[in-house]
């Protein structure tokens, strides 16, 4: 039981680890792409 119990939790870890990595590369694109349209209008 604890076996188990511990692999469920290691999974939801690792898992919710994939989920922020790929939220924030999502958020510096987003971020990135802001800035770019900023410097292209002050030309």
């Amino acid at each position: 039981m604890k076996r188990t119990l511990s692999l469920v939790l290691v999974t939801l870890f690792t898992l919710s680890l994939l989920a922020g990595c790929n939220t924030m590369r999502g958020m510096g694109q987003d971020i990135e792409e802001g800035g770019e349209a900023i410097q292209e209008e002050s030309y």
